[in-house]
């Protein structure tokens, strides 16, 4: 476990391109198979056809960032929310994403999600790993490097797929290498955005996550903020947290319980304090 790895970021990047097209693909031929969108997913709020049009709103946010053609109207759409935190704020643009298509649209889903994944690979295509992408809905003037933002896009289509496929009572798998291109093009951005300050404002706990055959990640979080190291060198932990990459996104997005986790042998934990394990998953939550 003492092994200190490294990465080719852009390298990695063009790996979560080609995951994303891929997750894309096997998305569009789930959606392309779904006669009833208004029955219930694997979100306990949405429908299928919710989880999709939130999909193809993601789509098209994050090809709108990339080019900042204007396409979505971020002043007007989160007016009023200036001083609203991370989580509240995400989940009004949730909460407004499902509406922008409905009805007999709804159909043409698969194909919506088609276009509009393939103009962000497209757009984006050639841009450096590091290249700052506007993403106001995550606060004002925020922005996340392109190879976040890709990963986020894999990550929504992953997790929602497979809320998608839940509803549609349909198989639908999450692979370790996609987990882990999830974990560490993404992840690495924003666990520190998704911290619950509140709760971690008297907090100071060093977690070592290693995912197996995955990215390694030091966790700091300290007095109401988080850190987050990839590859960080040998240092003290309070406890370290071993998973599969899989497991891991599961039980990150509230997919997969924890308890289920460790009891399947997807998750342990261990160092001095082990039973700090389950307050990761309190100070960082998924919106």
């Amino acid at each position: 476990m003492g092994v200190v790895t490294t990465f080719d970021p852009v390298a990695e990047h063009e790996r979560t391109r080609a995951a994303l097209e891929g997750a894309v693909g096997r998305l569009v031929d789930l959606a392309d198979g779904i006669e009833a969108w208004e029955v219930p997913s694997g979100v306990p709020v949405w429908s299928v056809g919710d989880v999709g049009a939130h999909l193809a709103a993601v789509y098209l946010a994050y090809r709108s960032a990339v080019t900042g053609d204007g396409g979505v109207d971020w002043d007007g759409l989160l007016a009023g929310r200036e001083g609203a935190t991370f989580g509240e704020r995400i989940a009004a643009v949730n909460a407004l994403s499902i509406g922008l298509i409905a009805g007999e649209e709804r159909k043409r889903l698969g194909a919506i999600l088609a276009e509009r994944s393939a103009a962000f690979l497209r757009d984006s295509a050639g841009l450096a790993p590091d290249t700052p992408v506007p993403a106001p809905w995550y606060g004002p003037g925020r922005t996340v490097p392109l190879a976040a933002a890709t990963g986020l896009m894999l990550s929504e289509t992953l997790v929602h797929g497979l809320d998608i496929a839940r509803g549609a009572r349909r198989p639908w798998t999450i692979s370790p290498a996609e987990a882990s291109l999830v974990i560490g093009q993404a992840m690495v951005t924003m666990m520190p955005l998704a911290l619950d300050a509140e709760r971690a404002k008297d907090e100071r706990i060093a977690f070592d996550l290693v995912l197996k055959g995955g990215p390694r990640l030091a966790v700091d979080v300290r007095d109401g903020a988080a850190t987050v190291t990839r590859d960080a060198g040998p240092r003290a932990y309070d406890c370290r947290i071993v998973a599969s990459p899989t497991a891991f996104l599961l039980v990150s997005f509230g997919r997969l319980p924890i308890w289920k986790a460790i009891a399947l042998g997807r998750m342990r934990a261990g160092g001095p304090r082990p039973w700090l394990a389950t307050r990761l998953s309190r100070l960082i939550t998924a919106p």
